[in-house]
């Protein structure tokens, strides 16, 4: 039979107690032995046997306290495998490489904005609030659930669409949450006007910054809420759909609401009335009911617990991956741009090659080297360093596509019959030639931008369904008409001047091909 728990300490601190009474005594008849003859001896002895003791006692409770703490090991096996710090990790190297790109960025504007912005999502690697967000279609009592959140009136609540304006952020404290959380309230969806759609456009990009999106909705998800959610949740974003104004419906009906929105989102669904309805006692006075959000705070709690923070790296993640996104989308814009200026400048002088070099037919081989020059720039701008023989190459390549294709002739029968819309009539062989020539140079140029743009591939389809699509784009009636006439106001004399201010070499006007290309005008 076990003794009672409290018979071991006791008997300890007994004996210890004994043990003390007898030290003492003992010291005390060995103080006054030796005082007798030597008292300065006597105290010297004493006060060395004290500061022993309290050694003694020093170093009992050191190891005591020293056996009390967990093993070292132990506490390193309990620790767990941070999973934040591996995220952030990819988010700081995703910052770096945007970093590097934007120095390519030649818009200034541009460029100091994405670099405020990269480093404002570097602090908040360091340290950042839980952003909640609450998010639904007008009325939906968005702002009642904040102001019950809250505990307190922060906004006005009107069953009219459009009543709150803009984000309005507020701190929240939650019971058990240590990290600091703000609360946004946001414009609705699906408001009219102008106004509106600039509303709605604000609320989703504060929507796609969150942490934790309350998703608000008053009956059963609208095709409209369905797509918006469902885009929310198509770039990771976690929410939970709150299903308001329950005290507005029958149980039945409340019921059947709940197990459809289930069906649509399981287990993230909660049911709350954030504003009730006011009600009227048999006495005749209104009594206005307090919020039923207890459902709520609980989920929002739980899900914050076990996955805020995993929540905050994943949306600085994203938010990183999305700056790196605008920045590559930014840089492709700006190449695309000096791309296009420079298959227009090259369109004109392969109809300066076919107007100096007397044909009776166009012969794609005679703007070959130009083509291959237009390959070469077009391969610069996006940092693809290639020579003039591999330009060649591509040139070639695809000027066999465009002639198996039939493109030639089809492109000779769209410049002939603008030509005779645009002049009447008058039909110059010449003309007809040039400006196939330049139509075809634009068909290749155009054709080439998508090659570079895919990282030097032509895709799955190949250089067949890249030059047969751009034909597809290039061959509507207005933008052939529009492209004659500024080919006839570039040849004759314009095209000839072309030629001579970008340096090309005087051609035999004997030979049915140009051979050769000055590299000057690198």
């Amino acid at each position: 039979m076990r003794l009672p728990r409290l018979v071991l300490p006791l008997i300890g601190t007994g004996v210890l107690l004994g043990l003390m009474l007898w030290l003492a005594n003992t010291l005390l008849q060995l103080y006054r032995n030796i005082a007798v003859t030597s008292p300065l001896l006597a105290n010297f002895l004493i006060a060395g046997l004290i500061a022993l003791f309290l050694v003694l006692v020093g170093v009992f409770i050191y190891y005591g306290i020293a056996f009390s703490r967990p093993r070292r090991k132990d506490r390193i096996k309990a620790e767990p495998i941070q999973l934040p710090d591996r995220k952030t990790a990819v988010a700081e190297q995703t910052l770096q490489a945007v970093r590097r790109q934007v120095s390519q960025i030649q818009d200034e504007v541009a460029r100091q904005a994405l670099l405020v912005r990269s480093q404002e999502i570097e602090q908040d690697l360091q340290y950042r609030e839980l952003q909640i967000v609450v998010f639904g279609t007008g009325s939906a009592g968005k702002t009642s659930l904040v102001n019950a959140l809250l505990g307190r009136m922060v906004g006005a609540v009107s069953p009219i669409m459009g009543t709150t304006t803009i984000g309005e952020t507020y701190r929240l404290e939650l019971k058990g949450i240590q990290r600091e959380l703000l609360i946004t309230d946001t414009p609705g969806l699906l408001e009219v006007g102008v106004a509106g759609t600039e509303r709605e456009k604000a609320a989703r990009q504060l929507a796609t910054e969150a942490d934790l999106l309350l998703f608000v909705v008053d009956a059963d998800l609208t095709q409209s809420e369905y797509a918006a959610l469902d885009a929310l949740r198509q770039i990771g974003k976690r929410f939970i759909l709150v299903f308001n104004k329950i005290d507005r419906y029958t149980t039945t009906d409340r019921e059947l609401i709940i197990q459809r929105l289930s069906e649509r989102v399981g287990e993230d669904l909660v049911a709350i009335a954030a504003h009730p309805q006011p009600i009227r006692l048999p006495t005749g006075e209104t009594v206005q009911p307090n919020p039923e959000i207890l459902p709520l705070l609980r989920q929002m709690v739980s899900i914050l617990r076990a996955e805020g923070e995993d929540l905050l790296a994943d949306n600085i993640l994203l938010q990183a991956q999305q700056l790196g996104e605008n920045v590559r989308q930014l840089i492709d814009d700006q190449r695309l741009l000096k791309a296009n200026k420079l298959v227009d400048r090259f369109q004109w002088i392969g109809a300066g090659v076919i107007w100096i070099t007397p044909l009776p037919v166009v012969d794609l081989l005679a703007t070959a080297v130009v083509n291959a020059q237009m390959v070469v720039e077009l391969g610069r701008v996006y940092g693809c360093e290639m020579d003039l023989e591999r330009g060649k190459e591509l040139a070639l390549s695809l000027a066999k596509t465009l002639a198996g294709l039939g493109i030639l002739a089809s492109a000779i029968e769209l410049v002939s019959t603008a030509l005779e819309l645009s002049i009447g009539g008058y039909v110059v062989g010449k003309s007809i030639q040039s400006i196939s020539a330049a139509y075809l140079t634009r068909i290749a140029g155009k054709s080439f931008i998508e090659y570079f743009r895919n990282d030097q591939d032509w895709g799955d389809g190949g250089i067949t369904a890249v030059v047969q699509q751009q034909f597809e784009l290039n061959r509507r009636g207005e933008f052939v008409k529009a492209f004659v006439k500024d080919a006839i106001a570039q040849l004759p004399k314009e095209a000839v001047n072309l030629l001579k201010s970008q340096n090309f070499p005087q051609m035999d006007k004997s030979q049915t091909t140009v051979t050769e290309i000055s590299n000057d005008n690198d």
